[in-house]
């Protein structure tokens, strides 16, 4: 999501304005799923259920395709720098301005508990410190959006570690295989199902952005030979799978039934992004929303306003996921999205414009 990672054009007639286009869709994805009122909820009817999953599925495709437009843009930055000056350039452009949104985010909350102390006279959190602090601190990490810089910068070490067999296919087939040991986990439980923790299950399609960039032009003469009613059907195909196996997993007992690694949701990961890929740049993107500046701002300040801004505004107004049923939480969860996407937006703008620019990655 660092939009200061940057690549030489792949040879060819492409328009590489396709990667900004990607990019913004694919933050508008994740940062709707964060918003989503549905997790967490059981519905007992079918029809529900089969509601709330699908408007989970359809964007579902977004964290895959990050992934991907990722490794896209970082292979030539493999073979221009060292190991040590790439990782340098990471941490100014990347792990600064994250771990700012951390602090940020982790002073928050610690404000929020101390509310709650003054206010009542007592607070659970402050019970015993310590494991409040380590707890919150892995909440932070590995169960809200912040989770995607350290196990994106675990992918990147790993690919520089075995540099070597960067193009290898078996190496591939490898990381592969551990991207679908997390689907499969899903059912068996040996490691916590949530995609968040799943450290090594995500460096096969950075890898596969990687060798896409190295053989770009016969990529995109496949793709542009498929199709489009070839290419929706595939979409159309992979998508009711993924529906239905979340569903599945619902009716499993599953606590992780939206998982970005379900295996479904890979190959609708995968038909989307080639979709992305035909579809090219879209003008209206790349003049209004400005994703190279914007993309790593709105990722970095998106979560803040989801948990501190949100219940400013609707729990005075006693609406809750729990107001509505299904069809009315699709409204619920549309109107939160607006609110935090059009907020993140204008405040990396904003922010963008004064000295301060460095902590939303500009």
């Amino acid at each position: 999501m660092d939009q200061s990672i940057r690549a030489k054009k792949p040879s060819g007639t492409v328009n590489y304005s396709f990667v900004d286009t990607i990019r913004c869709i694919s933050m508008m994805g994740i940062v709707f799923l964060h918003c989503s009122v549905f997790w967490g909820i059981k519905y007992k009817s079918f029809s529900e259920t089969l509601i709330e999953t699908a408007v989970m599925q359809i964007l579902k495709f977004s964290t895959i395709a990050f992934f991907l437009i990722g490794g896209f843009l970082i292979n030539h930055k493999f073979n221009e720098y060292s190991a040590g000056h790439y990782l340098k350039n990471r941490f100014k452009n990347t792990v600064r301005p994250w771990l700012f949104w951390v602090v940020v985010f982790f002073v928050l909350d610690v404000v929020g508990q101390l509310t709650v102390y003054f206010r009542y006279g007592s607070n659970d959190a402050f019970d015993n410190l310590p494991t409040y602090l380590l707890g919150e601190t892995g909440h932070i990490l590995f169960y809200t959006s912040y989770w995607f810089i350290p196990n994106f910068l675990i992918c990147i070490a790993l690919l520089l570690i075995f540099k070597k067999y960067l193009y290898n296919v078996w190496f591939g087939v490898f990381l592969g295989a551990l991207s679908v040991f997390y689907s499969v986990n899903l059912y068996g439980t040996w490691v916590p199902t949530e995609h968040s923790t799943a450290l090594f299950g995500f460096v096969f399609y950075l890898w596969l952005g990687v060798v896409m960039n190295k053989h770009f032009d016969k990529v995109m003469a496949f793709i542009n030979k498929t199709a489009w009613n070839k290419l929706i059907l595939i979409n159309i195909i992979f998508f009711v799978l993924s529906v239905a196996e979340g569903i599945y997993l619902n009716r499993l007992g599953s606590g992780d039934s939206f998982d970005t690694l379900k295996f479904t949701n890979i190959l609708y990961s995968l038909s989307m992004f080639a979709a992305l890929l035909k579809i090219g740049g879209i003008n209206i993107i790349q003049s209004k929303l400005n994703p190279r500046q914007t993309t790593f701002g709105i990722y970095l300040v998106h979560q803040v306003l989801i948990v501190n801004v949100l219940p400013l505004i609707f729990t005075p107004l006693k609406i809750k996921n729990t107001t509505f049923d299904a069809s009315g939480n699709i409204i619920f969860t549309l109107v939160r999205f607006v609110i935090v996407y059009v907020l993140s937006f204008f405040l990396t703008v904003g922010i963008g414009k004064t000295r301060m620019k460095w902590v939303v990655g500009q």
